[in-house]
């Protein structure tokens, strides 16, 4: 298996720390950063809100050249366009490294505030925290366990992986919130934040390829990890999708594969060829989304939204990568994960992949009669896929609180 982002080495790292398995970088690396709040989300009475309600700005983390191919050059391109493509609506916060703040300075336009704080190596979405809501203007997070996609013990490892550890990966998420100045939920849960999507008013969809594999959680079953999700997200009802899209290095996260646009309307990641390995994953999902109802008992409108490629690494893309061997390079197959539902939605913009000439312009005319009130914005993003993300796995939406 072959992992450009996403992954450690167990091995090496794990022996470097003293950690001997599994449930030692679960749980043995958590840090207490800032104070938590001892009783849950659902009881006091906060929620997950949806990505189509009022957002306050936008969170990026700042590639840095150690996590990244080519010393995270062609990476800081990408991210210093889409934080001018989110600047244009809302305030954008850049995570970066402390010291190291000079470079992506000197490279960013517009406003965009820079933030030197830990943030892991640049997955927001995933080990930074979840943001919730509630009636009365309050906003608070929860900072899941993180074990790093599951790969926590695969032989495979990155080189930077005992430094993410030393560094806690959970400070992501509670550095967050401590500039915030929201206060932390703690789950007792192994999840990342690509696995989840909310509708706001009760629904939650996520994928069992990602909550049910046993390298999250595999002491709970999937009635508890559903208990877990209506505790610390205040949803009432949770839609499981069987997989996530063909080839995707997180198992299957439901941000790569189906999210939601508004309440009881999703958008599906989609084919139409049935030798396509995609085709019976995208199937199966519309076949459980057109047999469920959300918490409202409202049946789901479903959008296709056709993927790009098949999409490939080229010969010179693997051969930047220079920690794999030849006999890993040829082990595999080269199929990158690319769907156009990895988009950025903020207020009044829809920020999407341009991942496949043939495509694009068909995804950017669909998202447009889904949000016919949102302009939208195509970003070359190549460069984060082949790390096995896009759009949406580098950023994290700030809710806007409600007024009291």
């Amino acid at each position: 298996m072959k992992i450009r982002r996403r992954t450690f080495l167990w091995g090496a790292g794990a022996a470097a720390l003293g950690l001997g398995g599994y449930g030692a970088l679960r749980f043995g690396c958590r840090r207490k950063l800032i104070p938590v709040v001892e009783s849950t989300p659902v009881a006091d009475g906060f929620r997950m809100p949806g990505e189509f309600e009022p957002q306050e700005a936008v969170w990026l983390v700042w590639p840095e050249a150690s996590d990244w191919r080519m010393e995270g050059e062609p990476a800081q391109k990408v991210v210093v366009e889409l934080a001018a493509a989110i600047a244009g609506d809302l305030p954008v916060r850049l995570a970066v490294t402390p010291g190291r703040a000079a470079r992506a300075r000197s490279m960013l336009t517009g406003s965009v505030e820079v933030v030197e704080i830990t943030a892991g190596g640049g997955w927001i979405r995933d080990d930074g925290p979840t943001f919730l809501i509630d009636d009365d203007g309050a906003r608070r997070g929860v900072d899941w366990d993180f074990n790093s996609w599951g790969y926590a013990g695969q032989s495979r490892l990155s080189k930077n992986f005992a430094s993410y550890l030393a560094n806690d990966s959970n400070e992501a998420a509670q550095r967050l919130l401590e500039h915030e100045g929201a206060e932390c939920y703690r789950a007792p849960l192994v999840l990342e934040g690509g696995s989840i999507h909310s509708d706001g008013l009760g629904t939650v969809i996520t994928t069992e390829e990602c909550l049910l594999n046993p390298n999250r959680n595999p002491h709970l079953d999937k009635q508890q990890i559903e208990g877990y999700l209506k505790t610390y997200l205040g949803a009432k009802k949770i839609i499981w999708l069987p997989l996530g899209v063909y080839k995707d290095v997180t198992s299957g996260h439901v941000d790569n594969m189906c999210c939601f646009v508004r309440p009881s309307e999703v958008i599906l990641t989609w084919t139409d060829d049935p030798k396509d390995a995609q085709y019976e994953r995208s199937h199966r999902a519309l076949e459980v989304l057109e047999a469920s109802t959300d918490a409202s008992g409202s049946h789901f409108t479903v959008h296709k939204l056709h993927q790009p490629g098949p999409l490939y690494y080229t010969d010179e893309e693997n051969a930047s990568f220079p920690e794999w061997t030849p006999d890993e390079l040829e082990s595999s197959e080269d199929r990158l994960a690319g769907s156009y539902v990895n988009y950025i939605l903020t207020n009044h913009r829809v920020i999407f992949p341009l991942l496949d000439p043939e495509y694009d312009r068909d995804a950017g005319e669909t998202l447009a009669r889904v949000f016919p009130k949102h302009e939208i914005i195509g970003l070359e993003s190549r460069e984060i896929l082949l790390h096995g993300g896009d759009l949406h796995c580098i950023s994290q939406q700030l809710p806007a609180r409600r007024s009291a």
